[in-house]
């Protein structure tokens, strides 16, 4: 069973799906679903389409070298069957799976590694400006527990508004 390579977004096409499409010059476009092969007749670039593993790669998003992709080139020298070999392939790919998982996972810490700390200080920041819609400015003078530990300031105009109102 061969299992081909979408020319466009780069995933597996298995035996019986998916679109073949073969130029004037004999060159064979493989295509995992009618989305790919529209996106190829209309001219796009796949390194330009976010959804794309070209792009992905492009921008650092997934891994681009590691020694585990070279297992999955295709070669086209056929080998004698072989029991043992084939036994000791299989267990093989077990472990090159594993491993290529372990790297994905541990660049993608390192990616998302500054993102956490960033996404608080935008936190606070956004706190610190509205705090006064989360809680009234009277009852933050009152109990300055309820206060984030950075300083904010509180304004005075809201709660004498509100007490006119119910004066009248």
């Amino acid at each position: 069973m061969r299992l081909e390579k979408c020319w466009f977004c780069s995933s597996t096409v298995y035996p019986g799906h998916g679109i073949q499409f073969v130029r004037n010059d004999a060159k064979i476009f493989r295509f995992c679903r009618s989305k790919c092969h529209k996106n190829f007749k209309m001219k796009r670039n796949p390194r330009k389409v976010k959804w794309t593993k070209a792009y992905r790669r492009l921008r650092g998003k997934d891994m681009t070298q590691d020694s585990t992709f070279e297992f999955e080139r295709k070669r086209n020298r056929p080998e004698r069957y072989d029991r043992n070999l084939t036994e000791n392939t299989l267990k093989a790919i077990k472990k090159i799976d594993k491993v290529r998982i372990i790297r994905e996972e541990r660049h993608h810490e390192k990616r998302m590694k500054g993102k956490k700390a960033k996404e608080n200080r935008e936190a606070v920041k956004e706190l610190e400006q509205s705090i006064s819609l989360v809680k009234a400015p009277t009852a933050l003078q009152q109990d300055p527990s309820l206060t984030l530990p950075i300083k904010v300031k509180v304004s005075q105009q809201q709660p004498e508004k509100t007490v006119v109102m119910m004066e009248e």
